[in-house]
């Protein structure tokens, strides 16, 4: 048979109506449901191609049409045929909905046993879209700074933005958010899932719900509590950061949907074609390797389809620069494993529209073979976790470290130095994990909010709690965990490579310990910009400015033989007998070409440098860096 043509999928114009399309090739019926002002409902026939694809022109459905899908068919769920007509469904294709998703037992209800679920589901909208952005050179760089953005939660609280706007994509824009990024020197931020979510299904009786958004439904319309202005208001706010040199990466969930498990909701792709939408086991059962009840199949050819055109609909229509993507070896998963090369990663470099931009991987996820940091080749970026861990074990004490300290801030080329430059995403803390002040005043997790019995979040941390769990009063405690801080914020700053800072860590966020604040869409998970600790926001400030200034800071180019000197505190090379011992804790590197110089002192006490310029004493756990005049 010949490929499908899924040009036409979704809703477009046609003259001075629209037409609707949808891929639904087992179907045996299916409807477009329109909805009036009043909720009332109107059901109309679509009709079938040979190809599975679903049509029907209608007149005078413009903009601000609401709409839904029902389809027809057989109704056995371990063979992957989910069909009810009475669950209402979003449009795969759907640009716009009119209400976020919230969670009811109802639209998991099986066939027959449950009520019609028009009136808990957001419609589809009919959107009337601007011209694509004429093509442009992503406006990031490699090398830079990457600052991680969870959006509700970055302004909620931010006293300069107005209420109305706290909370949403369009805040982002607001004078004084530019202006903290600017003084970070942020090359561009990564914003988590901007895309419509909906809960997980233990959520809601707990009292608590998804505040991150990694449990998608569309790969399209955004989720209207963070852009109650649709495409148009994170087109605007992408406009004004590029304005100010600051490049937009989204951060898009492809490997799973939040239709979930066998027990999950019916809402959009399960409906339509679960079968092909999603990997099934030899048996019929969903395969699970995001943890999450589903697994996206993104080596169909549909499902490729669907992928590319969102990826390609958020540069045309929004201007992003690049895309980081959660549990990237899904994207490349074929039936005997991850492959660098499988169809989907092939049609990403190759497409005129997607192939310069900045793609970022989170190299792992939990299925068979899941951990593939370093196999996503020479076109991209790659979360490096090594990198997370070696540096907190160096500053927590762990002994042996000194080596695996230096391989790091070198660009960690050992992982992933394929090609002529680094391609790590160095970082100390993201999203998920202990925040950056947390690593240095707690020992162990603390998620009990989360309802769970603190069984849920990473339980190996790397961290520390400076001799008291959590919050303490003792001025020498206070400093001690202050300058732990500075010196991550230094190492980061400081290292070879693309670097990532998540949002408030610059000035000391905390979440109270809670290492897993995915459902903390509360005081918990939301920054604190009343609270900032300014000392060490001026810290964060200063090395912006520093590695903007300093080439070999944020240069990506491979170490060449001889580029640098690995010194010991005294001045000498690093002779085994020292890169090896337990308790090594101090080094010295040092750029031949440009004479930078960087001291990193990680014992407990003061220790002197002999540098080119002559002895500096660097304070306990501290870095100093020295920059020619």
């Amino acid at each position: 048979m010949n490929p499908v043509d899924l040009s036409l999928l979704g809703p477009v114009a046609e003259g001075q109506g629209t037409r609707f399309s949808v891929w639904s090739p087992d179907a045996i019926a299916l409807w477009l449901c329109l909805f009036d002002n009043e909720d009332f409902e109107t059901r109309l026939p679509m009709a079938r191609d040979d190809q599975g694809i679903w049509s029907l022109v209608m007149p005078n459905a413009g903009p601000g049409t609401r709409y839904g899908l029902r389809a027809d068919g057989a109704y056995d769920p371990p063979a992957g045929l989910w069909f009810d007509p009475d669950k209402l469904l979003l449009d795969p294709y759907a640009i716009a909905i009119d209400r976020a998703f919230e969670h009811d037992p109802a639209l998991a209800a099986p066939r027959g046993q449950g009520s019609d679920t028009a009136s808990l589901m957001p419609k589809g909208m009919v959107e009337a879209l601007a011209p694509a952005l004429p093509p442009k050179p992503p406006l990031f760089t490699p090398g830079g700074l990457i600052y991680e953005v969870q959006v509700r939660a970055f302004t909620m609280l931010h006293p300069d933005v107005l209420q109305e706007q706290r909370g949403t994509i369009a805040a982002l824009a607001h004078p004084a958010i530019i202006a903290h990024l600017k003084s970070l020197h942020v090359g561009a931020i990564e914003l988590m899932p901007i895309n419509a979510w909906i809960d997980e299904r233990h959520l809601p009786p707990l009292g608590l719900r998804n505040a991150w958004g990694y449990n998608p439904v569309s790969y399209f319309a955004l989720d209207p509590r963070l852009a109650p202005g649709g495409i148009a208001e994170l087109r605007d706010t992408v406009a004004a950061l590029h304005a100010a040199g600051i490049g937009v990466i989204l951060d898009m969930v492809y490997n799973h949907d939040g239709e979930s498990d066998m027990l999950g909701p019916t809402l959009s792709l399960r409906g339509l074609d679960a079968r092909h939408y999603f990997r099934h086991a030899a048996d019929g059962s969903l395969i699970n390797d995001t943890g999450t009840g589903n697994s996206i199949d993104c080596n169909h050819s549909v499902s490729r389809r669907l992928i590319l055109d969102s990826l390609r609909w958020f540069v045309a229509q929004a201007g992003i620069d690049g895309f980081r993507f959660d549990l990237a070896p899904a994207l490349g998963r074929l039936a005997d494993g991850f492959h660098a090369d499988a169809p989907l990663l092939a049609e990403m470099r190759a497409d005129p529209l997607l192939a310069d931009r900045i793609m970022i991987a989170e190299p792992w996820d939990i299925g068979p073979g899941g951990y593939q940091l370093g196999s996503f080749g020479e076109n991209w970026l790659e979360w490096n976790d090594r990198y997370r861990d070696d540096m907190r074990r160096f500053w927590s004490g762990a002994p042996h470290m000194l080596g695996a300290f230096a391989t790091r801030l070198a660009g960690s080329t050992d992982l992933l130095g394929q090609g002529s430059v680094a391609r790590t995403v160095n970082f100390l803390a993201a999203h998920d994990g202990f925040t950056l002040a947390d690593l240095t005043a707690y020992a162990h997790k603390h998620n009990e909010a989360n309802g769970e019995q603190n069984r849920d979040g990473h339980g190996e941390n790397h961290s520390w709690n400076n001799g008291v769990e959590g919050h303490s009063e003792d001025p020498a405690i206070q400093a001690a965990r202050v300058r732990d801080v500075k010196a991550l914020l230094s190492t980061l700053f400081l290292s070879r490579g693309t670097i990532m800072l998540t949002a408030g860590d610059e000035f000391g966020r905390s979440q109270q310990g809670n290492n897993n604040a995915y459902a903390q869409d509360n005081a918990v998970g939301w920054i604190d910009w009343a609270g900032r600790n300014r000392d060490i926001e001026a810290h964060a400030f200063a090395l912006g400015a520093l590695r903007a200034a300093t080439p070999d800071l944020h240069d990506i180019a491979l170490l060449e033989e001889g580029a640098v000197d690995w010194l010991d505190p005294g001045g000498q090379p690093m002779t085994p007998n020292r890169w090896e011992a337990p308790d090594a804790c101090t080094l010295m590197l040092r750029y031949r070409r440009s004479g930078v110089t960087l001291c990193f002192n990680g014992w407990n006490s003061d220790i002197g440098f002999a540098t080119p310029g002559g002895e500096v004493v660097v304070p306990a756990r501290t870095i100093m860096c020295k920059v020619p005049s």
